[in-house]
């Protein structure tokens, strides 16, 4: 077949799906939106996806991560109401030692004591957390620098009362002062505001090492200033605990020792603890198991949407077995005078690869503008892969083909002559 008959069929294929604009508009709807709901939920999924792939990485791929956590024995009989009760759990400032000296891999560790009390500026008051670790936190745990500076060594060494607070936790206790060079009061301590770094909030279910309203300051000053016992007023109620270290950051020199290591720091925590008072976190698995995941939820998503496009081919298919009746004559008419077989078959999956690529077309253009609708809307963040656009529209374009080959062999098998008799 040359390219003058090849377009001549095309049009005569328009032609006749123009006559019949409604049908043609109503077949096309099922094939727009299965590929935009198929467009649509892999943007959703992706987003969402990379959300807490973003939150993880940020947690450092070569970090593990170490809490102390209250056994369900002690918060028992902290909830019971014993105020005298004094809970001795978590991680101890040997666990660091043994594990810089047990595992090899590790290229240092980053030890915090967390003490949760209110802040004071002048008469305002607000909650916050109290951060007690060194000046390399800020190199594990990476939070951008809104204004002044971060803690360092000399801060510890000279055992100044200086803090970094976070974003959420100056707009609070400091809005509308100048911030840097501020005297505050924590815990009954004054300090002086020295930085001011950038929140990351714990999005996607992912646990982030620190909090919206948290307080930097050396560790040296934090044990010397408020002591190794923390004492937690709340509701009314009264309870006081030793912890010697709340959490304990573990950088491993080579990404691939973080998962043997993080296993040898297990083994060695639960030698050593009677007690399961503690929990690791290890960054690099969970964004393994993220990226898994993300996997398995696109597919799952676009599985789902892929039935609406397949629906919408079956109604291409079903128009199209009518049109052949409605044309039988016609058809005829055209074998009558020399049409063969290939031509008439070949004018029908025009007419539905036509139908199948304009529906594809509104769909992705469709599809693009949900997503945004969704974020503006709701503040869900999506992302529209570049891949998912090209293969809904290669399968709308294929599903058009494949279900309009059977109405195309049947109308190319009509014998002429009982076309021809067809009323």
């Amino acid at each position: 077949m040359n390219a003058a008959r090849a377009l001549r069929l095309f049009r005569l294929g328009i032609k006749d799906l123009m006559l019949h604009k409604t049908r043609s508009l109503l077949t096309t709807l099922g094939v727009v939106f299965g590929v935009a709901s198929v467009i649509a939920m892999l943007a959703v999924g992706e987003g969402a996806s990379r959300q807490a792939l973003e939150q993880i990485a940020k947690l450092g791929s070569r970090n593990i991560i170490l809490s102390s956590q209250k056994p369900a024995e002690d918060a028992n009989a902290s909830s019971s109401g014993q105020s005298s009760f004094l809970a001795v759990y978590g991680l101890l400032d040997e666990d660091e030692q043994r594990i810089r000296a047990a595992v090899p891999a590790v290229r240092r560790t980053v030890p915090a004591r967390l003490i949760r009390t209110d802040g004071w500026y002048r008469d305002r008051k607000s909650e916050l957390r109290i951060v007690g670790t060194t000046a390399d936190w800020f190199d594990l745990v990476v939070r951008p620098v809104i204004a002044g500076r971060l803690l360092s060594p000399r801060d510890a060494a000279t055992r100044a009362t200086v803090c970094v607070l976070t974003e959420h936790g100056a707009r609070r206790l400091l809005a509308g002062t100048a911030i840097l060079g501020e005297t505050v009061f924590l815990n009954g301590v004054r300090f002086t505001v020295i930085g001011i770094v950038r929140n990351e909030d714990g999005g996607a279910g992912v646990q982030t090492p620190d909090r919206e309203i948290d307080a930097y300051v050396p560790l040296s000053v934090c044990l010397e200033r408020f002591g190794e016992i923390n004492v937690i007023q709340d509701s009314g109620s009264r309870s006081m605990e030793l912890v010697e270290l709340h959490q304990l950051i573990v950088e491993i020199r080579d990404i691939s020792e973080v998962e043997t290591s993080a296993k040898a720091i297990e083994a060695m925590l639960k030698r050593f603890h009677k007690r399961e008072d503690y929990k690791i976190s290890v960054p690099l698995a969970l964004l393994r198991q993220a990226e898994t995941t993300r996997r398995t939820f696109n597919v799952v998503l676009g599985s789902i949407a892929g039935i609406s496009l397949l629906v919408g081919g079956i109604g291409i298919m079903n128009i199209m077995l009518a049109s052949v009746t409605e044309r039988t004559r016609e058809i005829g008419i055209r074998r009558a005078i020399g049409a063969r077989r290939s031509h008439i078959a070949v004018q029908f999956l025009v007419e539905t690869s036509v139908l199948s690529g304009l529906g594809g077309l509104i769909g992705v253009a469709l599809g693009m503008l949900i997503p945004l609708g969704i974020t503006r809307v709701t503040g869900m963040p999506t992302a529209t892969p570049l891949w998912s656009l090209f293969l809904s529209f290669g399968i709308s374009v294929a599903i058009g083909i494949v279900f309009g080959l059977y109405p195309a062999v049947s109308a190319s098998k009509l014998d002429p002559i009982e076309a021809l008799r067809h009323e």
